[in-house]
């Protein structure tokens, strides 16, 4: 007989990748999750960000939400509006950020026309951030706090396009 396990039970399981992949298994998470690491903070610059539906995009924030990753700060009370802020669950997450970042970059990139899309500064000692959680550089550990995102012109571009098209396409009030 064979027990096949539904994705709601994976976050019960003992394995401890299981239990992480409840949170974080799918690729729209990890963009919210990677847009916090660059800065963003709202809910209209994430979907500008991701591409994201607003009802998908409000479903992953909950998510994140309830498994203490965000915490959600008002901005704005009339109407009420808030930003999302990595809880330190969230920042122990910088690794994880991190290593996809150094398995995308040998498998899929950067184009060699263009160069990496970002360049992350260790903000202690100048160097630049290579795949590991320790600056090779100066051996210091490396924090979100410390690392500095300076983004390519080709990907300020693609980024600015994507937040004027998303603030064109809302409806005047």
């Amino acid at each position: 007989m064979v027990c096949l396990m539904s994705w709601d039970e994976v976050g019960e399981s003992l394995c401890p990748v299981a239990r992480s992949l409840a949170v974080l298994g799918d690729r729209w998470t990890l963009l919210i999750v990677r847009e916090l690491f660059l800065g963003t903070r709202r809910f209209d610059a994430f979907q500008a960000q991701t591409g994201m539906s607003s009802h998908l995009l409000s479903l992953r924030l909950k998510r994140l939400e309830d498994d203490g990753v965000v915490e959600r700060r008002p901005y704005q009370t009339r109407p009420h509006r808030y930003e999302y802020r990595l809880t330190a669950k969230g920042k122990d997450l910088h690794g994880v950020v991190l290593a996809l970042r150094a398995w995308g970059l040998r498998w899929y990139g950067p184009d060699p026309a263009v160069g990496p899309a970002v360049q992350l500064i260790h903000t202690v000692c100048g160097g630049e951030v290579g795949s590991a959680s320790i600056c090779v550089h100066c051996g210091e550990p490396l924090h979100a706090r410390t690392v500095e995102a300076k983004f390519s012109d080709a990907y300020a571009a693609e980024r600015e396009a994507r937040r004027a098209s998303s603030a064109s396409a809302k409806p005047a009030t």
